[in-house]
């Protein structure tokens, strides 16, 4: 099975494959499109800023490849963002994947957030094996809304999307690689689906 993170320029890469490492998965970096296409399972990850991020997806024609995958796709943190439908951060349209526009918090909390969140509401094959309540960590200024595609919920300030999934798309808004044994379980439950 070959497992491909997209490299476009944003993200920290690294600390992906080494959480793949530790589970004895060889996860190749590639900015290729055809190889990202016939990969079996696609790691779309995401730090920085999103439309810096999104020109780099255009100038690779990433952003019209990423769309029709069928293979098991993951988006990490700002990865999952650009696959809403709009995003607050330079007031982008994404990739439309999940039928939600992404916002800022407000001026009332600390931004970015940053640190261990709480998961509940969990639903689906993703979180096999993992307790409610369990912590992940995250790092991030921008958040997507509940709607209908939620099927995981933290909260700061509100309520929020930790997890989105549509079909063969999976996204996160925390990073499974920093979140110790429950990102492993994560890690090894996208592996294991079909």
């Amino acid at each position: 099975m070959k497992t491909v993170i997209i490299d476009y320029g944003a993200g920290n890469i690294q600390s992906i494959q080494f959480a793949f490492a530790r589970l004895d998965v060889t996860a190749v970096l590639s900015s290729d499109v055809h190889e990202i296409a016939v990969a079996d399972r696609v790691i779309f990850p995401g730090v920085g800023e999103a439309s810096s991020a999104m020109s780099k997806l255009k100038d690779s024609g990433l952003d019209t490849l990423i769309p029709t995958l069928k293979q098991p796709v993951l988006g990490i943190c700002l990865g999952m963002q650009l696959m809403c439908n709009q995003t607050e951060e330079g007031n982008i349209q994404g990739l439309g994947v999940f039928d939600v526009n992404v916002k800022r918090f407000t001026s009332a909390v600390k931004v970015p957030q940053m640190g261990w969140n709480a998961l509940n509401q969990m639903q689906g094959s993703f979180f096999k094996g993992v307790p409610n309540n369990a912590y992940v960590y995250l790092v991030h200024s921008y958040y997507a809304p509940l709607c209908n595609q939620t099927v995981a919920q933290t909260q700061y300030e509100i309520p929020y999307s930790a997890a989105l999934q549509k079909d063969n798309f999976m996204g996160v808004q925390f990073h499974p690689e920093k979140s110790g044994t429950v990102g492993a379980q994560l890690l090894t439950n996208f592996l294991n689906q079909s």
